[in-house]
């Protein structure tokens, strides 16, 4: 991995570094008062920038409202530590406002053991991590291992599976949004089933293309990290108009207030707007992972 940001302008090495300082301050207060040694002693061991800024080809678009993320995997010494409660600060104190953060910032957490596996069993998403990375904080001693190298045909399995798996439960709950929309009679709970619709697509394309979705609900994230995947997938969900973007909005919120809140309200008309773009992205979503899996077919093929 390199160890240099010197690719990236000088603002965004600036925040960058800033960034890693805002998560490891947020990380320190969050096991100051654990009483557990594992935890109270919990260690972030690295901290990785991937993905278009470690590559070199992130994009800045402001007329088309799409701006790349700061990628981080930060590697710490216990599994338990990946829990989200230690993050959640971390997280809210990286988004971007009127102070030094002004870029999008994503944050996977794993252990090392986890990462090391990982490796051991030829993940796409963590080989790509260690050819392409940019190491910004390092503890000495923490040792990532190899990559190995998986073959095409139990790639194709695993991700055969997932496509099944995935691809049906998504379409499970769909018939349950169907259901709530009519004789269930709960928007509210039409809303939530719609949301793990659209939640259990976009881990379907991550993990037949990438084998690796990590543990998000927040579909923004996913369809960003899927976008980036394939284009296409964007079209399944117009920007352009209020209406458009408040549908979305209300998908996104669904996973918790259209389950814990009084006051989250969605109306027929966006519910059967949301309804369309889910079996747009289902179509979508078939198309990109049958392109995968045609590929890793070939590649399986040619490794007999």
């Amino acid at each position: 991995m390199k160890k240099t940001l010197d690719h990236l302008p000088l603002t965004k090495q600036s925040e960058l570094r800033h960034v890693v300082d805002v998560i490891r301050a947020s990380f320190e207060e969050a096991i100051a008062t654990r009483r557990a040694e594992r935890l109270k002693n919990g260690k972030i061991l690295k901290v990785i920038l991937y993905g278009s800024y470690a590559r070199g080809d992130w994009v800045h678009d402001p007329v088309g409202r799409y701006f790349s993320d700061f990628d981080l995997l930060v590697i710490v010494d216990h599994e338990d530590l990946t829990d989200g409660e230690f993050w959640f600060d971390a997280n809210n104190r990286t988004m971007p406002g009127e102070g030094e953060i002004r870029t999008p910032v994503s944050i996977i957490v794993h252990s090392l053991d986890d990462v090391n596996d990982q490796l051991d069993r030829g993940r796409y998403f963590f080989a790509d991590i260690l050819r392409d990375g940019v190491i910004l904080y390092d503890t000495p001693g923490a040792k990532l291992q190899k990559p190995a190298t998986i073959k095409a045909k139990a790639a194709l399995a695993e991700a055969g599976d997932f496509f099944a798996e995935w691809m049906a439960s998504s379409a499970s709950f769909a018939r349950g949004a169907k259901f709530y929309m009519g004789e269930g009679d709960d928007p509210k709970l039409a809303a939530f089933s719609l949301h793990q619709a659209t939640e259990h697509l976009y881990h379907c394309v991550l993990l037949v293309v990438a084998l690796y979705s990590g543990k998000a609900h927040n579909i923004a994230f996913l369809r960003k990290k899927a976008e980036a995947i394939d284009a296409r997938l964007a079209d399944a969900w117009p920007r352009e108009t209020k209406f458009e973007r408040r549908c979305f909005e209300l998908l996104r919120e669904a996973y918790v207030k259209a389950r814990y809140s009084k006051h989250y309200k969605i109306s027929g008309e966006e519910l059967a707007w949301l309804t369309e773009r889910v079996e747009v992205l289902r179509g979508l979503t078939t198309t990109v992972c049958q392109e995968r899996l045609a590929q890793l077919r070939l590649e399986a093929a040619d490794d007999v």
